[in-house]
């Protein structure tokens, strides 16, 4: 964790906040299937975290039980020491809590800052006003900053519809960003990404405010460590393994499970 984000967490230390997610217990199934099996994982103010494991290992589900999307079978959910366990996906996004999804939900018809500034009166008090904004109203002047943010100024009155498919994940970050948030969660942000945007994506996440936390899931290895401060390894819905970027990737088990780098037969 950088500097900066190390005395924010401190700050929230001072506040009574030292978690800002905690899960306790939790387990999610599915009449027989048991998705999610007594997960356990704190995450600090400030900290990024990577959520790894192949397909199957309950990673989709674990966010979907952090949204409110899903209601966990059992365990508790706490978000900056407020028990969320029980609220809807929405009183959870009014706390400061975002995600983005693997399939994109935009508007394509409209333009990058329309999509922006939506997003940001989404979340605002006059969410439900028709008066149409003007150039320096405030939220205009915020999805502006969240352009440049996310590296879109060239394209920001183009047409969603006419931007490549890495333009509209860097447009889905920004509006995750929308509303000042405490704590994202990416959902495999790099899927279908060049090498190229590939590269824009690590330089756009690393390069967030360092009080905004965030878990990522990806399968992309390379884009994970390189973007996080902790990695958890999950593997059929249990946690597998935690430790630093450098310990995971290093780790035999998790070469054996995951990288294919396992001793020879």
């Amino acid at each position: 964790m950088n500097v900066a984000a190390t005395n924010v967490a401190d700050r929230m230390k001072s506040t009574g906040t030292e978690h800002a997610l905690e899960l306790r217990d939790v387990s999610k199934k599915f009449g027989a299937l048991v998705a999610l099996a007594d997960i356990n994982m704190t995450v600090h103010p400030g900290e990024r975290r990577a959520v790894l494991g192949s397909n199957g290992a309950g990673k989709t589900t674990l966010f979907n039980c952090i949204t409110g999307d899903f209601s966990p079978s059992s365990g508790a959910i706490r978000f900056f020491g407020e028990d969320v366990t029980a609220f809807p996906a929405q009183e959870r996004i009014r706390r400061g809590l975002r995600r983005t999804y693997q399939i994109s939900l935009l508007f394509h018809g409209l333009t990058v800052i329309d999509n922006i500034y939506l997003a940001c009166r989404g979340v605002s008090r006059g969410r439900f006003s028709l008066i149409r904004p003007r150039w320096d109203d405030a939220l205009m002047a915020t999805a502006r900053d969240l352009v440049h943010m996310v590296h879109l100024d060239g394209v920001q009155d183009t047409m969603v519809s006419a931007l490549s498919y890495g333009q509209q994940r860097q447009l889905e970050i920004a509006m995750a960003l929308s509303g000042a948030p405490r704590f994202i969660l990416f959902d495999e942000p790099a899927a279908g990404l060049s090498p190229t945007e590939r590269s824009e994506l690590i330089e756009i996440l690393t390069g967030l405010p360092a009080h905004v936390g965030y878990i990522i899931i990806e399968h992309d290895m390379d884009v994970a460590l390189r973007v996080s401060d902790t990695v958890t390894m999950m593997h059929n819905g249990r946690i597998f393994k935690e430790g630093k970027p450098a310990e995971i990737e290093d780790d035999p088990e998790v070469q054996a499970l995951y990288l294919g780098g396992g001793e020879d037969e």
